[in-house]
């Protein structure tokens, strides 16, 4: 599939906003993770991993420029995630239900490793795991997520 200009810049910037933004008023909203949410749908769609490469790394520094984080941090997250959904997208279907929800499990918590990785033994930062709260978030994620999807998928254009 592919995406119009409008839509390819428009999602992901509303993401970015909603996510640096929503937190501050609703704090529950912290859990989610609408530009991982959103590389995740344009990798899997398109199906390419050069572009889901790209797309993650984009919205990913993007994200890095909203926060007090390090500039990186997310980028290399999201770029791994993107690459690794659109090449799962190129071998399975991911247009049901059930197949959203388990990849976007997968990825969120592939992700939240990732930055934890780069930010603890990189950067140093100080960070806390905790499976419980991971494993949570990513399940309120998945389940955003198949919502979120069935909404984007009305601007795909086939290629």
């Amino acid at each position: 599939y592919r995406f119009g200009i409008p839509t390819a810049i428009l999602v992901p910037l509303v993401a970015l906003f909603l996510q640096a933004f929503l937190p501050l008023r609703l704090h529950f909203f912290s859990i989610f993770d609408l530009p991982l949410l959103v590389v995740i749908f344009f990798a899997v769609a398109r199906r390419s991993p050069v572009s889901g490469l790209l797309t993650g790394a984009v919205i990913g520094l993007l994200q890095d420029a909203l926060t007090h984080q390090p500039i990186g941090v997310y980028g290399i997250a999201k770029t791994f995630v993107g690459y690794g959904a659109s090449s799962l997208g190129v071998k399975i279907d991911v247009e049901n239900a059930g197949t959203r929800f388990l990849v976007t499990l997968f990825f969120y918590v592939v992700h939240e490793i990732i930055y934890f990785a780069v930010a603890r033994w990189m950067l140093s930062l100080t960070l806390r795991w905790s499976w419980q709260h991971e494993l949570g978030s990513g399940i309120a994620n998945a389940v955003l997520a198949v919502a979120l999807f069935a909404v984007l998928d009305k601007f795909k254009q086939r290629t």
